[in-house]
């Protein structure tokens, strides 16, 4: 007892360590819901593995699966996902403070300490605030993209259509990419300016994070009056996206297995489609596998650096890039300070993009090199699922249900650590900081 105690307070004292095990937790309901007969449409016991799986990937917005969404499970297994890619999406403290604030309940010190850690924010100020934003603006988004979709879905299948617009709405904005409409994801849709704007739309608004939309509302959408954050967020998210659909569009325009026999719409679709759902989406307008491998780099690329913090995107996101791509600029011009936007970067701020970095770059190296001595596959393919992966992405190039066990729980892994956040996951290991009495004297190393 007194081990389980200790264990309690140490979750309960540590943000990070409470938001790691509170995903985890919700990973497990989960996959025990979707162990039970009423999940599958056969009515069976569907194997644990494939269940912790798709909890996984479904809480950490991935969008891989072993088994085929559609075909395998019932309704009921359809709304047990859609919940846990909500809460995995708005982050399962969200949802926790919105019950509270149902019940009555007043938030605690520690409570906003957690939420503060989950939405990447500043200060403690305004959680309360921020938690209800969150949950409106998400209600009314999603809200929209179901009613939009409709007009797609309804005419095609019915009052079922209705259903599908809601799943798939939530499925976008949380960037999970998983569908309940075949094996193909939304192939069938890629001449369709609806489905690929709408949910491209959706993927983008779920990618910017919750913090922007409220600078940018408060602002009066005024660019020069925004947070450098905010800045930084939108210029990087339209540098990277039109870069994905440039380089998609001139490498595949004559690839007949992607967009190649499609008119000039569906090229210009096709290419816009790929170049959103990279940024930790995983929806699919065409095969994956049948991208030239000079276009699967840049996807690679693409997916590795994701989304913006406090959103549903994965990837290291774009601020660290951003970050990252300030050092070199100011190094190049000779600057002393890292200075963007006629502002000082943080050096603690610098450091921890390194970090997460290099944290994210060995653990998909090592991914890779173990999934490269157990699977059959190629270097390029496996990359793909990787990244995908650690990413939060969900694109495959048609390795994931065949996949060893052992491929499949180094991916499960993978999702789990990039939905989390690498940083997170590092506090919540890590023991107190202690605070030195005294500096050691500097040393020098030469670089370069």
């Amino acid at each position: 007892m007194k081990i389980l105690t200790r264990v309690k307070d140490s979750i309960q004292e540590s943000p990070p360590r409470f938001l790691v095990t509170g995903f985890l937790f919700v990973i497990i309901i989960g996959a025990l819901l979707l162990h039970l007969p009423i999940s599958s449409r056969e009515g069976i016991w569907t194997p644990l593995l494939d269940c912790f799986f798709t909890a996984t990937s479904a809480t950490c917005v991935t969008g891989l699966v072993t088994l085929n969404t559609a075909a395998h499970w019932t309704t009921f297994g359809h709304v047990v996902i859609m919940l846990l890619i909500q809460i995995g999406g708005l982050g399962f403290m969200t949802v926790a403070t919105l019950m509270a604030l149902l019940l009555g309940k007043r938030i605690t010190l520690r409570d906003r300490l957690i939420i503060q850690e989950q939405m990447n924010t500043f200060s403690l100020s305004g959680m309360v605030k921020l938690i209800r934003y969150v949950i409106v603006s998400t209600l009314i988004i999603e809200g929209i993209g179901a009613v939009l979709l409709s007009f797609k879905f309804i005419p095609m299948f019915g009052l079922k259509g209705i259903w599908f617009s809601i799943f798939h709405s939530i499925s976008s904005f949380c960037n999970a990419g998983f569908d309940i409409i075949g094996p193909n994801s939304l192939n069938e849709f890629i001449n369709s300016p609806l489905i690929m704007l709408i949910v491209s739309f959706l993927i983008i608004l779920g990618g910017v994070g919750f913090n922007v939309y409220m600078d940018i509302t408060s602002k009066k959408f005024n660019f020069k009056k925004y947070t450098l954050h905010t800045k930084i967020v939108l210029v990087m998210t339209s540098i990277l996206l039109l870069v994905g659909f440039f380089g998609v569009l001139l490498l595949e325009f004559d690839n007949p297995e992607t967009i190649g026999n499609q008119g000039a719409l569906g090229k210009i679709l096709g290419s816009w489609f790929q170049s959103t759902t990279v940024r930790t989406a995983g929806y699919t307008a065409f095969d994956q596998a049948a991208l030239r491998d000079s276009t699967a780099v840049i996807c690679i690329l693409l997916m590795f650096i994701g989304g913006s913090p406090a959103g549903t995107a994965g990837g290291i996101k774009t601020t660290t890039f951003a970050a990252l791509w300030m050092v070199l600029l100011n190094e190049i011009r000779g600057n002393e300070d890292i200075v963007v936007f006629k502002r000082r970067v943080r050096f603690s701020v610098i450091r921890k993009a390194i970090a997460i970095l290099m944290i994210g770059v060995l653990w998909v190296a090592f991914v890779i090199f173990m999934m490269l001595i157990v699977e059959p596959y190629s270097l390029l393919d496996i990359s793909y699922e990787a990244v995908s992966a650690f990413a939060t992405v969900g694109l495959t190039r048609n390795l994931t249900p065949n996949l060893t066990a052992f491929s499949q729980v180094l991916i499960i892994i993978s999702m789990y650590l990039g939905r989390v956040g690498t940083m997170t996951l590092v506090f919540a290991l890590a023991n107190k900081k202690r605070r030195s009495l005294y500096k050691e004297a500097y040393g020098n190393i030469i670089i370069g």
